[in-house]
């Protein structure tokens, strides 16, 4: 992929865990000055960052933000997958992964589950077991947790509920550019302190139609997620160069369709006038002097 930036950001995976085709599962690639780093790794992000022609043996690190499954089942198949001999793969060094409290047990369970599969390989192969080794850091509370080839990334807690703990949104300065992450979080004042001054603040946003707010699972799913009005006034207060959606959840059923995109817009214009993109897969973001959307082509 041809770069006018040496900072961009662009959304592999925008959906939920719904199976959708046109939105992966939720995943987000960093590419600073010569580092390429993962913001999650949900269903197909390996196939998205094929579409890129970003080998996933490439990845210096992968961040995640917290353990729900549709954030992490793409985890094997980059850990894997990026240790094979093709052109996509070829990691000779241990899987980075950096992630809140709980990396370390998940990603010890993945080398139990698959060491039939690594063993067969490393034997058959000759592949070299230095590259599906794994490195895990673990953190506990807001602060930088990555800082190498210019790049620094500040983890800060976010609130997806009560239940869903820990969870964590993300910072990433280069060049005093900055680009932000919410992660899945109610409205969350932390957002907003983390937020400010931000070049690009990608955030979460869920909507249902009002015929079905008095659905339990609804108002469940609902209170676990900033809606646009709430994330209008995020924006509003943080004031970033362009905000920008991901992690779209859109409830329906067959008694009320979902809303639409343009819903969500005009939600959010409710609360927020400035610039707004609602992102959508292989959606990137160059950051500079102004932040440039570019939508993938193939």
């Amino acid at each position: 992929m041809t770069r006018s930036s040496d900072f961009t950001v662009t959304l592999l995976g925008t959906g939920v865990p719904t199976p959708r085709p046109d939105r992966f599962g939720p995943s987000t690639l960093i590419q600073a000055g010569d580092q390429m780093l993962l913001i999650d790794a949900g269903r197909g992000a390996t196939i998205r960052l094929y579409q890129l022609g970003v080998p996933m043996g490439r990845i210096n690190a992968l961040l995640l933000t917290h353990y729900h499954s549709d954030h992490t089942s793409g985890i094997p198949d980059l850990w894997l997958t990026g240790w094979l001999a093709s052109f996509y793969g070829r990691r000779t060094t241990p899987f980075r992964v950096i992630g809140p409290v709980g990396a370390k047990m998940l990603m010890s369970n993945l080398e139990k589950a698959y060491a039939a599969d690594i063993k067969i390989r490393i034997e058959d192969e000759k592949l070299d077991p230095r590259g599906i080794a794994t490195s895990v850091a673990e953190f506990g509370r807001d602060g930088i947790v990555y800082e190498e080839g210019g790049v620094r990334i500040i983890a800060f807690e976010v609130d997806h509920g009560d239940a869903i703990k820990p969870a964590y949104g993300y910072r990433i300065e280069y060049k005093g550019r900055t680009a932000v992450f919410s992660s899945d979080t109610r409205y969350n004042e932390n957002v907003i302190k983390y937020g400010m001054g931000a070049d690009l603040l990608v955030h979460e946003v869920a909507a249902a139609p009002s015929e079905l707010m008095n659905e339990p699972y609804i108002q469940r799913i609902i209170a676990h997620h900033t809606t646009p009005r709430e994330a209008g006034m995020v924006f509003t207060q943080t004031q970033p160069k362009l905000a920008a959606y991901t992690h779209i959840v859109l409830l329906g059923s067959d008694k009320a369709r979902a809303p639409s995109l343009d819903h969500i817009v005009s939600e959010t214009r409710q609360t927020y006038g400035g610039p707004l993109q609602v992102g959508e897969d292989l959606m990137s973001f160059e950051i500079g002097e102004t932040v440039t959307v570019r939508h993938h082509t193939p």
